[in-house]
């Protein structure tokens, strides 16, 4: 259990580090790596070992002393912290440790190492040996369940819940969430996808219907990877669909929680087909594969391609609604990826102290900025999107507003991705068409529901 003063410690390492400077003046680096659903990859042993250390003391005069009073008879103690993040921001997360304990000395007896394990590997090298594993770590959304049940998560503490809340968007606070436990500090919100548009040619990208409309009267391109897994959940998951699988601390797949064989996935598949019938329509997800293009379902790993493309008519947009079979208007909706950042459970209270107040820090608004900055990853903390430099890329603010309809990826079979590959394939060949039965429809629905089941047996 956290002590009381944890809250007073984040309070005061909050403000503190809330007047040093954050950021690098460099325009954001381009984020070239979509997340999109691929194998797992194997966890790579880490690098050799980086030791965060303290400024010289001319920089460590440039930020102001912590106010310590209200732990100033606390002894902390000594010890290691070791923690993991991606090889791009290794450097930059020295950084900020360095900055945070020289403005907070109380924490100086700690040593802290910066290792590169990348989010996605984090999580099975965590559950493989929890003990020998990182003190914090940042991790992929997918991997929470599993990392709470097999003990290398500590819960947020109580006290902070609120504030941690408040700070982050929805989608990064629900992906941070198992139950109705938060247990990780969200860090990014910009992994998913959302419309880009050329706006000579989209007059209004609030509807699916509109885009299609305008781009058929223009005898342009819409673009969207029906046959994908990932994306094929905006329409299923816009209808108020169910998809996702319950897992055991081994990763092992126990129960399969899907809904696609009912009224509101018949809604969802017969949008497909109507797309897919569209002039109009190709399937693709990839701006360099596009051609004639006027709108694409897209992810920021392409902005500036995109950009480069569209030029004075770039414009983006959260993905549209559309009317539903059955008359109603549904947001399309779909997957969402965050990063977030986890403390592993302490034996030594004053330890897991230092560890949340770094977590804390490392996940506040003005790292996120910095982050932001320097790496070009999208803030998942409200002030930080709605800072002018965020602002600025259309891009990230899409996919904010996008991100507040998605739901956080979880894990998924492999067996899952080539199924749903299957089912979008059966609309392109002209199997399923709006000419086909509700029963033959339900029918084709009924046996991926199965198959999904049938995963997780």
């Amino acid at each position: 259990m956290k002590m009381k003063k944890l809250v007073a410690l984040f309070a005061t390492a909050a403000m503190t580090m809330s007047l040093v400077a954050c950021g690098s003046s460099e325009a954001p680096a381009a984020d070239t790596t979509a997340e999109a659903p691929a194998a797992d990859t194997t966890a790579e042993a880490p690098a050799a070992d980086t030791t965060a250390e303290a400024p010289a003391a001319d920089t460590a005069a440039e930020a102001p002393a912590a106010d310590t009073a209200a732990d100033a008879d606390i002894d902390y103690g000594t010890g290691e912290i070791k923690v993991w993040v991606a090889d791009n921001v290794v450097s930059f997360t020295e950084s900020k440790i360095a900055d945070f304990v020289s403005a907070n000395p109380q924490f100086a007896g700690y040593t802290f190492t910066v290792e590169p394990v990348g989010e996605g590997d984090a999580a099975g090298n965590m559950i493989t040996d929890v003990e020998a594993g990182a003190d914090i770590y940042a991790f992929a959304q997918d991997q929470i369940a599993r990392l709470v049940t097999a003990g290398a998560l500590e819960e947020v503490a109580p006290e902070n819940v609120d504030a941690v809340k408040s700070e982050n968007d929805a989608g990064a606070v629900g992906a941070a969430t198992v139950g109705s436990t938060l247990y990780a500090y969200p860090i990014t919100s910009d992994n998913g996808y959302f419309l880009y548009y050329d706006k000579s040619v989209i007059s209004d990208p609030s509807t699916l219907e509109g885009i299609i409309s305008d781009c058929e009267a223009a005898g342009k391109n819409v673009y969207m990877e029906i046959n994908s897994g990932w994306y094929q959940t905006a329409f299923f998951f816009g209808t108020g669909c169910d998809l996702s699988y319950d897992t055991d601390d081994q990763g092992n797949f126990t129960k399969a929680n899907v809904d696609y064989a009912s009224d509101k996935g018949l809604v969802a598949l017969k949008k497909m087909i109507e797309l897919k019938e569209s002039k109009s329509f190709q399937n693709g997800s990839a701006i360099g594969e596009a051609t004639n293009v006027a709108a694409i379902v897209d992810g920021t790993w392409d902005s500036g391609a995109v950009q480069e493309l569209f030029g004075d008519n770039y414009a983006c947009a959260k993905l549209p609604t559309f009317q539903g079979s059955d008359g109603q208007t549904y947001q399309m909706s779909g997957f969402g990826g965050f990063k977030l950042l986890g403390v592993k459970p302490q034996e030594d209270e004053n330890k897991l102290m230092v560890c949340d107040a770094v977590a804390y820090y490392l996940a506040s608004e003005e790292v996120q900025l910095a982050r932001y900055n320097e790496v070009g990853w999208g803030p998942s903390n409200l002030n930080a999107q709605a800072s002018s430099e965020v602002k600025a890329d259309v891009a990230l603010s899409a996919l904010a507003e996008q991100l507040a309809y998605t739901i956080p990826q979880g894990q998924y079979p492999g067996d899952y991705w080539s199924l749903a590959t299957s089912l979008g394939d059966s609309i392109i060949s002209g199997e399923l068409t709006s000419s086909s039965s509700d029963d033959d429809l339900m029918k084709a629905l009924q046996n991926f529901q199965d198959t999904c089941i049938s995963y997780a047996q």
